[in-house]
């Protein structure tokens, strides 16, 4: 088939875009030819907080990204309808995980409804950090598309609140597209870190709604307070970074938390996760994470707060925990990680549980779900 996927791609960076990227070359390893439909314009400054918006990676010369989307300019909405339509495509899927794109994203679905099925992928319906407008934009999105992909079940049920068109669950695949894993030992090297310490890993982006106040506060308890575990926060700071030092030092956790306050280019990702011990995910809302989906890929036990769509990717005990959102429950379980001496066995779980989560088969049953014109509500894993 011919498939179109709207939605960010290099030079954009960041998680979405990294992962649209991987989804076409899944699609394309099947057998389909496709085109990444991108944004000239993504986000206004007071949405973005960032240093740059841009990748410093080369331009991937396996995938046909065309930037045409501006998601303030009424026009470019139009002209990229006009350039899907001369594509023809089988099939449409448009990635949804901001009331800010429904305008623009929400246009283009209703404009290629008469001449493609057209599928939205939705990351979160009811976005973390919320705003006025949220509920009329997302519904303009809902009302252009045929039906729905949704990468956890909570954003499955969240939906459902807002229509009856059909939508399926399958869950976030794993991030492939960071290279094969190296050693501990060979990780620390190149980060320059202490061969026998404990690294407990918060990577990504950090947002107030991502919970590191409490996991800050759980390495200030007495609980963790004497332990030589230390704690790697990697990833730009969308957040005021200044009371998190402040909190650093009003635990007096100097030197036992590292801060690494950039966006991490994705050739150097797998650097962090292969050095840590344990990933950390002590959100304080979530609908699923990607983060959760790299520490798949590298075989790193998981700690995560019993919060959205969390724990539906981290068994509890086996590949890791899912814990109560405070910090003397974050500090209980990661004492007990290293004192039960977990990680060995949390990490050959993870190797076999992740299998679940391949990108061949989100492709597999994402076509298979499209080809069905009245295909009802279902759940795929």
């Amino acid at each position: 088939m011919k498939i179109a996927i709207v939605g960010p791609a290099h030079p954009l960076r960041g998680g979405i875009a990294s992962t649209n990227e991987v989804f076409a070359r899944s699609l394309q390893k099947a057998g389909h030819e496709v085109v990444i439909y991108s944004f000239s314009y993504q986000y206004p400054g007071f949405l973005f907080p960032g240093k740059s918006q841009l990748s410093e990676e080369e331009a991937p010369a396996d995938l046909n990204i065309q930037s045409t989307l501006s998601s303030i300019n009424p026009l470019t909405w139009y002209k990229t309808i006009a350039k899907i339509k001369t594509f023809q495509p089988d099939r449409v899927f448009i990635r949804y995980w901001l009331p800010f794109m429904a305008p623009a994203l929400g246009t283009v679905a209703a404009g290629l409804k008469k001449h493609a099925l057209v599928t939205g992928i939705t990351d979160n319906v009811i976005p973390h950090e919320k705003r006025p407008g949220d509920t009329a934009l997302t519904k303009y999105f809902i009302k252009g598309c045929d039906n729905f992909i949704t990468l956890s079940s909570t954003v499955k049920t969240e939906l459902e609140q807002f229509t009856r068109k059909p939508c399926i669950y399958l869950p976030h695949p794993v991030n492939e597209q960071f290279g094969e894993k190296m050693s501990k030992k060979e990780a620390r090297e190149l980060l320059n870190l202490e061969q026998d310490a404990e690294y407990v890993l918060f990577f990504g982006l950090v947002r107030a709604y991502k919970g590191l106040d409490l996991l800050l506060k759980a390495f200030g308890t007495s609980t963790l307070k004497n332990r030589k575990t230390k704690l790697l926060i990697v990833g730009e700071f969308y957040d005021d970074p200044e009371k998190y030092i402040d909190l650093v030092n009003r635990l007096n956790l100097q030197g036992r938390v590292i801060f690494e306050n950039r966006f991490i280019p994705e050739s150097q990702v797998k650097s962090y996760f292969c050095a840590a011990d344990l990933v950390a995910q002590t959100y304080h809302s979530a609908s699923q994470s990607g983060i959760t989906q790299i520490a798949y890929w590298f075989d790193v036990p998981m700690l995560v707060t019993d919060v959205g769509g969390l724990k539906e990717f981290v068994p509890h005990e086996k590949v890791g925990y899912v814990v109560p959102k405070n910090p003397d429950a974050i500090a209980r379980a990661v004492a007990a990680f290293y004192d039960e001496k977990r990680y060995s066995s949390f990490s050959r779980a993870v190797a076999v549980e992740k299998e679940k989560y391949l990108w061949s088969t989100f492709v597999k049953h994402a076509v298979a779900f499209t080809s069905q014109k009245n295909s009802t509500h279902a759940t795929a894993s």
